[in-house]
């Protein structure tokens, strides 16, 4: 998969087979529209492109909102496009030069001259352009003059309920990671470099890995104990993650510590991919750290069953 930072500097494309989107969490709606971008380029003969933005077009319009967070960092929206078979990406800032893009502008002197558009393939609800005046009408208004076709992507839904990031934002800062990992066809992931910490857990047989998060607009689920999969120098090993301040210990300020099971090894410095599977609890005051330490091996037997059961 190729990556490109800018318009200007583009290849040559012929019979290219579009599509844009911000596509954070590249969700199982995402994931319909990539399955059509990859067939209809097979079928046109050429190549796929997918223009996205980076920064998020929210922390452009709305700066002091430090609100958003996002599903994906940049690196972990870019695996996931490339597991889809896209061929080219256009990753582009948000700017306010963009922002005022004339809609017809943007099909004419990007889509048509720039990508030499075989077919565009666009979600029932995308707009684009200045105001967000341009949308799947106006690109099909201009199919005959320009010589390309336009196919629509309905919304995906499951349960009647249709998917969206936001969506999936909303389930894992509510604790509901079921429903998140439902609507994104895998479970919900981030990377953490592992800290020192104030080695507590050690001392009643649970060690914990204390994990930095380095993107502050990563999505960290809701504040309680989860059963989790780690990745480790490329191994996958079960374990429980507490997201919270440990009440039980006063003083504790917020933490993502994570119990590895059946791992000893010295992993200061090393960056570990969580895998959240499932929420097993909230965070609990207890009265006392052996009181804890019973809770814990009735949270490891519960993350074990979890795990297990994917």
């Amino acid at each position: 998969m190729r990556i490109f930072n800018s318009i200007g500097r583009l290849p040559e494309f012929s019979n290219t087979v579009f599509t844009q989107g911000t596509f954070d969490g590249v969700h199982l709606g995402h994931q319909k529209i990539l399955k059509r971008l990859k067939d209809e380029s097979l079928k046109a003969g050429g190549e796929s492109v997918l223009l996205t933005f980076w920064p998020h077009p929210r922390l452009f319009l709305f700066p002091d909102d430090n609100g958003l967070k996002l599903l994906q960092t940049l690196e972990e929206k870019m695996d996931q496009l490339e597991k889809a078979g896209v061929d080219n990406v256009v990753v582009l800032p948000f700017t306010k030069e963009f922002s005022q893009m004339l809609p017809e502008d943007f099909i004419k002197d990007f889509l048509v001259n720039s990508l030499n558009i075989h077919t565009a393939i666009i979600g029932y609800d995308h707009r684009f352009g200045r105001n967000r005046e341009g949308d799947i009408n106006l690109l099909k208004s201009l199919e005959k003059p320009y010589n390309y076709k336009v196919l629509e992507i309905g919304p995906e839904d499951i349960d009647h309920i249709t998917i969206s990031s936001t969506k999936i934002r909303n389930s894992l800062l509510s604790g509901d990671v079921d429903t998140a990992n439902a609507y994104l066809g895998r479970p919900y992931s981030f990377c953490g470099t592992v800290v020192h910490g104030k080695k507590l857990g050690k001392t009643i047989g649970y060690p914990t890995a204390n994990l930095d998060i380095n993107h502050p607009n990563k999505l960290i689920p809701a504040n309680g104990v989860y059963a989790v999969q780690c990745k480790v120098d490329g191994q996958i090993y079960g374990g429980m993650m507490n997201i919270g301040n440990n009440p039980t210990v006063p003083g504790k300020d917020f933490s993502i510590e994570v119990n590895i099971f059946d791992f000893s090894a010295d992993i200061y410095g090393k960056v570990v991919e969580i895998f959240v599977i499932a929420r097993i609890r909230d965070e609990k005051k207890f009265g006392n750290i052996e009181e804890l330490a019973l809770i814990l091996h009735l949270d490891k037997k519960n993350a074990l069953e979890k795990i297990l059961h994917l």
